[in-house]
């Protein structure tokens, strides 16, 4: 006698959001665009520091959402196609800016690496909880100042100590509301789909 239990529909590993999608070019290209295009719109919630070059926007936000939804593949090109068009004289950086002559674009590069590891940990199934969420975030926060700041010290002439104080110091409590936000959606999105890792 065979007790035969309804199927369950379980996500093979190594699974990300995006991949829920139907699968194609298509797809795929319009997910690369379509991250590029949300990162670039997050750019432009931008609020000056005082004192610092690199401003407060939703860029890091998004570049870290992308590579976590996408995938570390899709989530760089994504970053690459929003760094390659922003050189190219878009104005979608953060304070409606373009090019690669500021102090700030260190962080960009920083982003498109971030969206990498990002998205090799998700792939992992580092979204699906709110702790390995959250040390998702820290992680490719951490990629995007191992960059940027030293990028903003060559770029500036400031010394490392004064680069931190002004691109890393004045950004940790946004960047800890960005973790808190990431670790709300990205396992939510999971339950809601209902295939929990």
């Amino acid at each position: 006698m065979s007790t035969a239990a309804a199927p369950v529909r379980t996500l093979r590993a190594g699974t990300v959001l995006a991949d829920l999608l139907p699968a194609s070019r298509v797809r795929d290209v319009a997910l690369v665009a379509g991250g590029a295009a949300l990162t670039g719109l997050a750019a432009q919630l931008s609020v000056p520091v005082p004192g610092s070059p690199v401003p407060v926007s939703g860029q890091t936000f998004a570049a870290l959402l992308v590579g976590t939804a996408l995938g570390a593949r899709r989530g760089f090109l994504s970053l690459a196609l929003y760094a390659v068009v922003g050189m190219a004289g878009v104005p979608w950086f953060a304070q409606g800016s373009s090019g690669y002559a500021m102090p700030s674009f260190g962080y960009i590069l920083g982003m498109l690496l971030a969206a990498t590891v990002v998205g090799a940990l998700a792939r992992r199934g580092a979204d699906r909880s709110v702790l390995r969420t959250a040390g998702t975030m820290v992680l490719g926060s951490a990629v995007i100042y191992a960059v940027g700041v030293p990028y903003l010290a060559l770029a500036t002439g400031m010394t490392l100590g004064q680069a931190v104080a002004a691109g890393l110091i004045p950004f940790l409590i946004g960047d800890a509301l960005k973790a808190a936000l990431a670790m709300g959606a990205l396992p939510a999105a999971w339950k809601l789909v209902g295939r929990k890792g």
